[in-house]
């Protein structure tokens, strides 16, 4: 049902099961697919395609031109996957040029009051962003990362899976995966252990990543020679190969 007071206009396409609501506003260039949810007052401009089951409630700004001085009304898009809530007040840019020239976002994240997601930012899946957290331009968000209400994040970051941002944390370097950050400017306080016991992860591989933590954080081994050890430890915990492989990457190095 679109209701009569929304502005669609010609050139959106949507799904025929989509909903929106009064005052909304979906601009040109705008793909919405099967079951999303558009409540009243949401904004949507294009080039952005979005995917099924999503929910927008009211106040959403979501595809706007990116907040960069150096952007000059060139065509660049934001890309949506499934099953996403964004709620009250929430604002996501399309990309730049000076990138690859699209922000994406992933499947099953939910996205809380107030939260801004700037230009260029990559989203993975069944992320949780608490309230008025902030991601600025180039950002990448993996997998299960849970932001706290209020948390910063620098320009360019990489906030690796499965880590757990406390409120109010100001991230200015990368954060390894399964690593529980807090403070301004954030520190490491160890892994996020609850996160992972509750998304099925052993005691057996908890306590390997507890390990590799140590490596990390408490071996006074230089950030290259921690990914050695943890490449090591890989052959035999997998799941040990994903902090080595965000280390490979960094480019800002990591919070200490």
């Amino acid at each position: 049902m679109i209701h009569a007071l929304a502005i669609i206009d010609p050139a959106a396409e949507l799904a025929d099961d989509v909903e929106v609501g009064p005052f909304s506003v979906i601009g040109p260039g705008v793909v919405v697919g099967q079951g999303c949810r558009i409540g009243p007052h949401v904004v949507i401009q294009g080039p952005t395609t979005i995917g099924k089951e999503n929910r927008f409630f009211q106040f959403a700004s979501i595809g706007a031109d990116p907040q960069d001085k150096k952007y000059a009304g060139e065509k660049t898009r934001l890309e949506i996957g499934d099953r996403n809530v964004f709620r009250e007040h929430v604002t996501v840019n399309r990309g730049t040029e000076q990138d690859d020239g699209h922000t994406s976002i992933g499947d099953d994240n939910w996205i809380m009051v107030g939260v801004h997601i700037a230009h260029d930012c990559q989203i993975g899946n069944q992320t949780i962003f608490s309230n008025n957290a902030s991601l600025a331009g180039h950002v990448a968000v993996g997998d299960y990362a849970i932001l706290g209400g209020f948390t910063l994040v620098h320009q360019f970051c990489s906030i690796g899976a499965h880590c757990f941002t406390a409120m109010g944390s100001v991230i200015p370097k990368d954060v390894p995966p399964y690593v529980l950050v807090s403070g301004h400017m954030a520190r490491p306080y160890g892994l996020n252990s609850e996160g992972l016991r509750r998304r099925g992860y052993s005691a057996e591989i908890r306590q390997a990543l507890q390990r590799a933590y140590k490596i990390i954080y408490r071996s006074n081994l230089t950030t290259g020679q921690a990914q050695e050890r943890l490449q090591q430890m890989a052959t035999d915990v997998p799941e040990v190969g994903l902090l080595a492989a965000f280390l490979a990457r960094s480019s800002r190095g990591i919070v200490r």
